[in-house]
């Protein structure tokens, strides 16, 4: 968790801020004058900002078809703004970056609304034209909140929002996403990723590598061992599942499993959040939990992605670690050295492969992850409606069920390997219990109410088909999580499994 000073504002925020505060002075000034009965801002009578601007940040994410990798990065920095502020005059729990207090008196949900509007107005400068609609709106939607000096209260809000914002955006500006990287095509040894048809690109997002975490205490922490090598049983068995279910003609998946695989492949802080955020408005979530449930889950998601790409960029340099995707191994198996794997030049999967390594996986982590963030304020059995573009909606009743067909779906889609899913949704499992458990934990005494990753129950693993060595492994993950040393050796992990 970081402790940091606060940044000077860069001028490229002020001059921006100048013009936005001018404008909001004039909706809270007309807003006041309106008179309306007043209610108070956590009651749920006027409508939770939280979840409004967390279903603002998720259509924004719909309208720019923005990218599944680099999402999660973008959802912690919008709710890390959100939490900040809000917890900034709430003093509930401890801040995730911005330590100030706010100033006395200013509204909680103007500062919700000021601190994720600045955040993505900066992140997404195409979409001006409608957030500054959907701001408008969330300001004339108010009442008066309690609010009978004038608009003070809400003016206050506002600037402290915009202040934590411009902090937050100024910290994650120099965090190394926008470094300038050499190209990384892995390499040519049996076994080691290397491009893909049909772009035969180098790796994407490589940048999320060298990224710095939100909590974690560095990239590295929450590393997966290494991969099984080519000859293990594992490899054999991983080989031919894919090579049998993720063939893109020809294959032995049912038209439901080609289904799902498809709508799996959509952007997961999309499918998360939105789940995320019904499930909130339908257990009637307080807008303090709200603020906390969607912090924990972002920058959770966050931290596993960059955990993520950190190991796909290590493993992937490696040339004695198997990170080849399924299109190499399976048209290049003549080559593995294994007697029980069988070429198949003309092989290609369901669906096109992403351009970086194999091995750990993006979706699997984020499914494991986000519903173990989830599962941490609801229990399993929940209702949800689910959207890809180009897709069926789905509606579940069950998180478990989503987490497992989500990961079942990157075999089915001919992208990854059983093995490579289940160590891939340990790893976002255990980031998710990091981040619960040592970030924005309660100022006053120790019940936030949020406790039970202390127990491994219904969100300790998705499904119980899983290879009973693929499940250690991510019992494993889970306990490296809370051992204090932060295991790095295959040894003493397997001496703490067997303790």
């Amino acid at each position: 968790m970081k402790n940091v000073q606060s940044p000077k504002s860069s001028k490229r925020f002020t001059r921006r801020n100048s013009s936005f505060a001018a404008v909001a002075l004039v909706s809270v000034i007309a807003l006041a004058a309106s008179g309306r009965a007043g209610a108070d801002e956590d009651s749920g009578q006027n409508g939770n900002a939280v979840l409004e601007w967390n279903q603002v940040f998720i259509d924004t994410l719909v309208a720019t078809n923005t990218a599944n990798a680099v999402s999660q990065r973008l959802g912690a920095i919008v709710h890390t703004a959100i939490f900040d502020a809000y917890n900034g005059i709430e003093q509930r729990y401890t801040p995730v970056f911005v330590h100030d207090e706010a100033p006395a008196g200013a509204s909680k949900k103007t500062a919700v609304i000021a601190a994720a509007y600045t955040a993505l107005v900066d992140l997404f400068p195409s979409q001006k034209e409608a957030l500054d609609a959907r701001y408008a709106a969330s300001l004339a939607a108010l009442s008066d909140d309690d609010d009978h000096d004038g608009g003070r209260s809400r003016q206050r809000g506002i600037d402290w929002g915009i202040a934590v914002a411009e902090r937050v955006l100024n910290w994650r500006v120099g965090d190394g996403f926008n470094g300038a990287y050499p190209p990384f095509n892995g390499g040519t040894a049996v076994g080691q990723w290397r491009p893909t048809p049909p772009a035969f690109g180098p790796m994407s997002a490589q940048s999320l590598a060298f990224t710095a975490p939100f909590v974690v205490i560095s990239n590295t922490q929450f590393q997966p061992p290494p991969p099984r090598g080519l000859l293990d049983a594992t490899y054999t068995s991983d080989f031919n599942a894919v090579k049998a279910l993720g063939r893109d003609a020809g294959s032995m998946r049912t038209a439901e499993q080609t289904a799902l695989a498809l709508f799996w492949d959509g952007n997961t802080s999309v499918h998360w959040n939105d789940a995320g955020n019904q499930i909130a408005r339908a257990n009637h979530l307080s807008v303090s939990d709200s603020n906390r449930l969607f912090a924990v889950l972002n920058i959770a998601m966050a931290d596993t992605a960059l955990t993520v790409w950190s190991a796909k960029r290590f493993y992937g340099s490696l040339p004695t670690a198997v990170t080849w995707r399924p299109i190499t191994a399976i048209t290049l198996a003549d080559t593995d050295g294994n007697p029980d794997t069988v070429a198949d030049p003309s092989w290609l999967p369901l669906i096109t492969t992403p351009s970086h390594p194999e091995y750990p996986a993006g979706h699997p982590s984020m499914n494991g992850s986000a519903s173990t963030v989830i599962l941490s304020y609801f229990g399993p059995e929940q209702t949800f409606t689910l959207t890809t573009p180009g897709q069926p909606a789905r509606t579940y009743t069950s998180i478990l069920q989503a987490r497992s067909d989500a990961d079942n779906a990157r075999v089915w889609g001919g992208m990854h390997y059983p093995s490579t899913v289940a160590v891939s949704d340990g790893v976002g499992q255990a980031v998710a219990h990091y981040v619960n458990r040592n970030s924005m934990q309660p100022l006053h005494g120790s019940g936030s109410g949020h406790d039970r990753f202390s127990r491994l129950g219904h969100d300790a693993a998705p499904a119980a088909s899983y290879p009973t060595e693929l499940r250690r492994s991510r019992w494993i993950l889970v306990m490296r999580s809370q051992h204090p040393s932060h295991l790095r050796s295959r040894t003493d992990i397997e001496d703490l499994s067997n303790a």
